[in-house]
Formats: C-alpha cells, structure tokens, sequence
C-alpha cells in the first residue's frame, strides 16, 4: 500500500501537466510578410506627359533706356531752373539756363572786331592787287580776319550754351544746385532717364551660352510689384566673356510705357533654355533616395508595391521629370511610401486624397 500511494502522487502531476501543455495555442508558421488581408493604404498618380519648361534664375539689374546727367558746358552763374523733379520733359527743352550778360558782351566784341578784320582784309587784297603792299602783309591780314572769325563762332557758342536743353525726352530727377549759384562745367545740375523702354542687364554663366540668341524671349519679376511678370526681348549678347567670373554680359530690352519699373531695381529672371512638349512627370513627394540612386513605388497589376529605380530630369515647382523607369500611366505612390516595402498589398486612398497632386 505505502509503495502503491507513492507512485500515485508522482504520477497525478505528471497528467496534469500533459493536459495542460495539449490546452495551449497553436504556434503560427515563420513567416516574412505581413499577415494575411493586411493592405496599406496609399495615395497614387499616374506618370503624364506634359510640356516642361527647362529655366534657369539669374539677377539682374533694371537700366534706364537712356540716362544722362545735367551739366553746363560753360562755367557762369546759374540764373534759372526750368525743369520739375520727376516730370516728363519734350527733347529740346529749356532744361536751365546761366546768365548771359556777360556773354553776349563778349559776342558784341567779337562781332566789332571781326567787322574790323574784314575791312582790313579787303583794302590789303585791293593794294595788293595794286602792288602797293607785299603778300606778306596781306597774308597778315588774312590770317587777322581768320582769327576773328573763329574767336566770334566761339563766342557765339558759349552764349548757346547758357541754355540747357534736353538731349532726349524723359523724366527729370532730383536737382542738385539752385538759382544764383556759381557753377563749373563740372557741376551736377541734376539728371534725365528714358524709362518708356528700360534694359534688363545680367551676367549669364558660360554653360547657358549656347542656349541663347537675340530675340529670345525672357520673363522676369522685381520685388516691388511681386505678382507681376515682366517680359523683355534679349538684344545683346556680349562676344567677349568675363575673365575671373567666366560669364557674359547680356541686354534685353522691356517696355515700360506705365513707368512701374525703375532704374537700378533687381531683377529676377527666369530664362528659358529649352521647352520639352511631351515630358514625363511625377510629383516629387513620390522620390525616395537609396545611396546614389533614386527610385518610387508604383502599384503593381496584382495591387502590391513594386520598387522602380528611376532617372530624374528636372525639378520644378514640386515635380520632377522622369527620364527612365516610368511610362504613361504607372500609378506612382506620393503618400504611404514610408511604411511599403516590395510585395507589400496597397489600398487606393478616395480620390479627394489625391486632388492636391493632380493640379498643373
């Protein structure tokens, strides 16, 4: 009996641990991928074509048509300013004007002796003819009246330039000097642009060169007027390079006939190199980076990601050109990709999701 009872209670836990163990949960099978139904949702666009515009921005500067500053080209004193800062002024113009008294003294002077070199001229060619005075006395007499005929023809041009006329028609700027002040004809009396055209001047590296040519068109904007853009026609293109910066100087011409643009404003440019009529785009969220190569996911015919190395062209304006790896209408992932991987099952997000990536 003592030996029976022994081997019972060595045997009754035994059982119930063998029960125990065949209660259990069955182990599920290793398996790599994600558990059956499971599907991630995605937002997809199809690969298009469309025109693409390959650009490049530069800086430029906003130059005057013509600019010139006002100067005497006599000293005297200033006597009067007929111009008003920053209205329009007709070419020829009285622009200012110095006094001319003293000039016209001068002229009245120059004029008596010239009338005197002329009567002298005649009676020595009349007792020259008459043999009664040597050629060399003639020749003083001519060479007299000579003399007086350029000191009159250049008294008469200092009392021309006392009046200041405009070279062309423009808008006056500031003034610099006033009435009754003593100037030299190194005096800045003030200034005049032509702003009914303006020129757009920058420097264009080397390497866009070859994509360039007068009567191109170009676009550009300046800060202060933000949501306007300005077209201008290249009309210069300078044959020679720059020897530190390897760029060159180029000039576009912009009309400006409501004279918003000013002369040394910035200019923004966006210069067209080349227009590809039937690119194939994406938008840029879909690119993912893999060390040196680019790649996205696409939906597979069988509605699982599939990994695509692609080559990208341009960038513009949250797209991106797809030069290999994509055709027309491959559905490319935008959003979601962060949680695929090859294989994975995908679920299309509404259509409303995918509304911000189909705008132009």
């Amino acid at each position: 009996m003592t030996l029976r009872f022994a081997i019972l209670r060595f045997m009754i836990p035994v059982l119930g641990c063998t029960v125990l163990l065949g209660c259990g949960p069955r182990s599920s099978p290793a398996s790599g991928g994600p558990p059956s139904g499971f599907s991630v949702q995605v937002v997809a666009i199809p690969a298009r074509e469309e025109p693409v515009i390959e650009s490049v921005r530069l800086i430029g500067s906003i130059a005057p048509n013509e600019s010139v500053e006002i100067k005497a080209e006599t000293d005297g004193v200033l006597d009067q300013i007929a111009f008003s800062e920053g209205q329009p002024v007709a070419k020829g113009e009285l622009l200012a004007s110095l006094d001319d008294t003293k000039f016209r003294a001068s002229l009245v002077q120059a004029e008596a002796s010239l009338r005197l070199a002329r009567s002298n001229f005649e009676r020595a060619r009349q007792m020259l003819d008459e043999k009664l005075i040597p050629q060399r006395d003639f020749d003083q007499a001519s060479a007299m009246m000579a003399e007086q005929e350029a000191n009159t023809a250049l008294m008469q041009r200092n009392l021309k330039d006392t009046r200041i006329l405009a070279p062309f028609s423009g808008i006056a700027g500031a003034r610099q000097v006033s009435p009754g002040q003593v100037i030299t004809r190194s005096t800045l009396l003030g200034s005049l642009v032509d702003l009914k055209e303006v020129k757009v001047e920058l420097q264009a590296p080397e390497r866009y060169l070859g994509q360039l040519q007068p009567g191109q068109r170009i676009q550009f904007s300046v800060a202060a007027f933000p949501d306007l853009s300005f077209d201008a026609e290249v009309y210069f293109i300078s044959p020679q390079l720059d020897p530190n910066t390897r760029t060159a100087l180029i000039k576009a011409r912009a009309s400006n006939s409501d004279l918003k643009l000013k002369g040394g404003m910035f200019a923004s440019l966006d210069l067209r190199l080349q227009l590809r009529q039937s690119a194939l785009v994406i938008p840029e969220p879909a690119l993912m980076n893999n060390g040196d190569s680019v790649f996205v996911f696409v939906v597979g015919s069988d509605g699982k990601a599939a990994m695509r190395p692609v080559q990208v062209g341009l960038r513009l304006a949250g797209k991106a050109e797809i030069l290999k790896g994509l055709a027309p209408g491959d559905q490319v992932i935008v959003e979601g990709v962060q949680k695929l991987g090859p294989g994975v099952p995908v679920k299309l997000a509404p259509a409303e999701a995918s509304a911000p990536y189909q705008k132009s």
